[in-house]
């Protein structure tokens, strides 16, 4: 399994590079999200998936360990393969898609090409307890947001909100401003209500 690969950038575009590892020129598939991380070095360093089928070997190339993880959890629903991980990956930051899941938000996932109401029904089933941390103890501000979130939920449900009202408030909040504070978070989200 081809795991990082580090190399010259010879070429590039939004969906795929060719990096040159002494002499051999590797193709790599991107997400846009990878391509609007990379900087105009040409020294370059992708983690990578390597799929591998009868009939190609196919490389695909992430910036960062997380969105990587996230691409091998998505290929692991069913109906869910490569190119469509990495077209949501491109549709959406990483972070967006996690808090998508946990929220489950099956509206956001939808609005995904490719992407329909029961494969959308089945990530959110099937990833909502794998996405809260992704990878080698990596906590991305979902494992901290999403106690502040829940908090915050439940004390607007005692106000008399439904969580239907208000998750869509809440995530907007904590996406804009996640150090906020679960009192700020209520304040917020009342004005907003």
């Amino acid at each position: 399994m081809i795991t990082q690969i580090k190399g010259r950038l010879v070429e590039k575009s939004p969906t795929e590079l060719v990096i040159d590892c002494n002499g051999i020129g590797y193709l790599v598939n991107i997400s846009l999200n990878t391509f609007s991380l990379l900087s105009n070095s040409e020294s370059i360093s992708l983690y990578t998936h390597l799929q591998v089928k009868e009939d190609s070997h196919t490389l695909y190339g992430f910036f960062e360990k997380t969105e990587r993880n996230l691409f091998r959890k998505l290929i692991s629903v069913s109906g869910i393969g490569a190119s469509t991980a990495r077209s949501m990956l491109s549709s959406l930051s990483p972070d967006e898609i996690q808090r998508a899941i946990l929220s489950e938000n099956v509206t956001t996932i939808q609005s995904i090409k490719g992407i329909g109401l029961k494969t959308a029904q089945r990530v959110i089933i099937e990833l909502r307890d794998k996405v809260a941390v992704l990878g080698d103890g990596d906590e991305r501000i979902l494992g901290i947001s999403n106690s502040k979130r829940e908090e915050a939920l439940s004390a607007l449900e005692v106000l008399g909100y439904t969580r239907k009202q208000t998750t869509k408030v809440i995530d907007k909040i904590i996406g804009d401003n996640s150090e906020n504070s679960v009192e700020g978070i209520i304040k917020d989200a009342l004005n907003k209500l």
